[in-house]
């Protein structure tokens, strides 16, 4: 018998989902030089979840982008919250509008318990509003990676 009784954490998504979604956020970044990441835990920390996006935007350099034209999907998959939080240069030529549309179209299909789908299809919506907003120049690189972030 065992003091410590170790579970091992069931991974968010399967490989073939999570591969899904990193192809969404090449797909999204083609075309712009904007940049989206998408960072996924259990439980969010702090009351509103876009305070949590912030901190967690500001910790991974997401601000150093040349045009500040980052974007951060946050979702705390247990405590069912989200945030969307994007930089200043693409966040006020949007406005907030845009970012509240998108949350509810995120929160419709999470309603139909279709999580990747979702996140696939925000992940999009932003490559499109990126690329008429930040399109791509041929001096442009990937400033950031594309892998999903997992927390805990």
């Amino acid at each position: 018998m065992s003091l410590f009784s170790f579970k091992k954490q069931k991974p968010f998504f399967t490989a073939e989902e999570q591969q899904r979604l990193v192809v969404a956020i090449r797909d999204a970044e083609r075309h712009t030089s904007g940049e989206v990441r998408v960072f996924v835990e259990s439980h969010c920390t702090y009351v509103d979840p876009v305070d949590r996006a912030k901190e967690i935007f500001l910790n991974l350099k997401m601000d150093a982008t040349k045009d500040r034209n980052a974007v951060l999907f946050y979702i705390a998959l247990k405590d069912q919250q989200l945030a969307l939080f994007g930089d200043e240069g693409i966040y006020k030529r949007l406005g907030a509008e845009y970012w509240h549309k998108e949350v509810r179209m995120i929160i419709e299909d999470f309603s139909r318990q279709d999580i990747i789908g979702g996140i696939c299809k925000c992940v999009t919506d932003i490559g499109s509003a990126l690329k008429q907003q930040f399109p791509y120049e041929k001096d442009d690189k990937n400033e950031l990676p594309d892998e999903i972030i997992f927390g805990k």
